[in-house]
């Protein structure tokens, strides 16, 4: 392998087959569809719909699941559901999709940036402490799968009184101290875009233990209207959020099938957290001691440059990619986009544009052979970086 070129450079790439396809599904779709189809209720209020929230919910360790047209709905719905509009402080961390933020500006509120932890990727309050007294509500997100510190946040929350949203986009399944995400702060949303552990295409979700939360919710997903009342009735300001009955099917089969893919996402983020050891340059993602279980959305590595010669981390990316593994730099900083709030940089967001770099959760559904040609990849990359610079 060593004597191989780069693959960018012309040579041969360590992979020439593709890692597993995403989404899965089959017959049990097919079946669900059907029936969604034969039942002549494709919009709200479908038998399907509502047996997706009541097994979600439970699923999720929640009491409560609404669906909505995407998880950008869900931030929006929930937000306003839990009394966030004009004039609020909304506490993001800077390392997030972007929809995090927009949505509550879009609502009318200010955001305020936290770092994250640099081990975890996840929010950090310590670095906005200062600013906690004075902020309606925090968006803890659990980035690529591993829920961010619920302790910490939980305990400011009750100090200082703000609501708490978790961003579960990429977190279906994962658990803090053996309690599911989602309902550990005062409502959590989930995504269902096709890229998701569990999908339908496009597709949200709002879980919550409040019923007061998911009542309101209910009405602003859907134009206003009061759950029990008539048809052009409409309460509150509202919007059309709403999902279709055939998405609710795909999303029963999916949920069906999660909790394999979750225990073999598990087993071969094992595998490749061993390989990361080993290989040269590079180290895997920590994981704090209380993640019960950590979702792997996405399995994130951290990338060294000063031991590959300096390499820019984009160049290294393009390497790899070349040789057959997919990836990506991951988010750049919030602040970093000319529309939104403008903030000093953050000194360990700063860092995840040098270092960290994404694998997608299909290459987890590999077998633990196909996982070797990564390590192999980034071997290959670092014995050849000067080649690159």
């Amino acid at each position: 392998m060593s004597g191989d070129r780069l693959a960018i450079l012309g040579g041969r790439p360590v992979r020439d087959k593709p890692y597993p396809s995403w989404p899965i599904f089959g017959e049990r779709e097919e079946e669900l569809l059907l029936k969604a189809l034969r039942s002549g209720r494709w919009s709200v209020g479908g038998e399907l719909q509502e047996e997706f929230e009541r097994r979600f919910a439970e699923f999720q360790d929640a009491r409560y699941c609404l669906l909505c047209s995407s998880g950008t709905a869900a931030l929006k719905i929930a937000l306003k559901a839990l009394g966030i509009g004009p004039g609020s402080r909304v506490v993001v961390p800077a390392y997030t999709f972007i929809a995090t933020a927009t949505s509550a500006l879009d609502l009318g509120a200010r955001i305020i940036y936290a770092d994250i932890d640099p081990r975890t990727l996840t929010i950090d309050l310590e670095s906005v402490r200062d600013q906690l007294r004075n902020v309606d509500a925090v968006i803890p997100v659990h980035v690529a799968g591993h829920p961010a510190d619920m302790d910490v946040v939980m305990e400011y929350s009750e100090r200082y009184g703000f609501k708490v949203l978790e961003d579960a986009a990429q977190a279906h399944g994962a658990e803090w101290r053996g309690r599911r995400v989602g309902a550990i702060g005062d409502a959590g949303i989930f995504s269902f875009y096709q890229s998701k552990n569990i999908t339908c295409g496009e597709g949200g979700a709002i879980t919550t233990n409040h019923e007061e939360v998911w009542d309101k919710a209910w009405s602003i997903r859907n134009v206003g209207r009061p759950r029990q009342g008539p048809w052009y009735e409409h309460k509150i300001y509202g919007w059309n959020y709403r999902i279709t009955e055939f998405q609710a099917a795909v999303l029963l089969a999916q949920l069906e099938r999660a909790p394999e893919l979750m225990r073999r996402r598990d087993e071969a983020a094992r595998v490749l957290d061993k390989l990361m050891d080993e290989a040269p340059g590079v180290e895997p993602l920590e994981r704090d001691g209380r993640v019960t279980r950590h979702a792997y959305h996405l399995y994130v590595f951290r990338y060294r440059p000063e031991e590959f010669r300096g390499l820019p981390k984009e160049r290294f990316v393009e390497a790899l990619r070349a040789e057959g593994i997919p990836c990506s730099p991951g988010y750049r900083p919030l602040y970093t986009y000319g529309f939104l709030p403008p903030s000093k940089p953050l000194p360990n967001t700063e860092k995840t544009r040098e270092e960290i770099v994404w694998l997608p959760q299909p290459i987890l559904l590999s077998k633990p052979q196909d996982l070797q040609d990564i390590a192999q990849a980034i071997q290959k990359i670092h014995q050849q970086a000067e080649t690159l610079r």
